[in-house]
This record gives structure tokens, C-alpha cells and sequence, in this order.
């Protein structure tokens, strides 16, 4: 029940920004956390590099079992930054 209302009501900030930091191991550029907007499609992040859209499984993921995350899963999102 609990993760039903994170994923459509409610993703923890921190849990955000704490993606954010592991993906600048693959992409410096992302920069810092500016805010969020939560859709039905996913999560769009501003940060001071730009944006990166998110699917919200990975933010529940990094909330809930963050070692679950693969590499490669984090190479592959890094790749959805757009700078600017």
C-alpha cells in the first residue's frame, strides 16, 4: 500500500538527490538538485546542469534498496540528461 501512494502521490526528495549523486559518476554535468515534478510518465528533474527524466520505479528503488541498482542501470539513466 505504501509504495502505491509513494508512486502516485509522494517521492522523497532525498531520495532524488541521492540518485542525482550516483549518477555523477557517469555524467559530471548533471549538477545539483533544483526541483521536480512528479507525471504520470515519470519524474523530470532540474538541476543546475539542466534536466533528466526519471521513470519513478528508480526513485522508489534508491528510496527503498538503493544497492538494488545496478551500474548499468545508472549509466543508462545518466544518458537521459539533457544539459541546459
Amino acid at each position: 500500500m505504501y509504495l502505491y501512494y509513494m508512486a502516485n502521490h509522494h517521492l522523497p526528495t532525498y531520495a532524488i538527490i541521492e540518485l542525482l549523486i550516483r549518477l555523477a559518476r557517469y555524467n559530471h554535468l548533471i549538477g545539483d538538485y533544483k526541483n521536480h515534478s512528479v507525471f504520470d510518465t515519470g519524474v523530470m528533474v532540474k538541476t543546475s546542469g539542466g534536466s533528466i527524466s526519471f521513470p519513478k520505479n528508480i526513485i522508489i528503488q534508491q528510496f527503498e534498496n538503493p544497492t538494488s541498482i545496478t551500474d548499468n542501470e545508472l549509466a543508462k539513466t545518466a544518458l537521459l540528461f539533457n544539459q541546459g
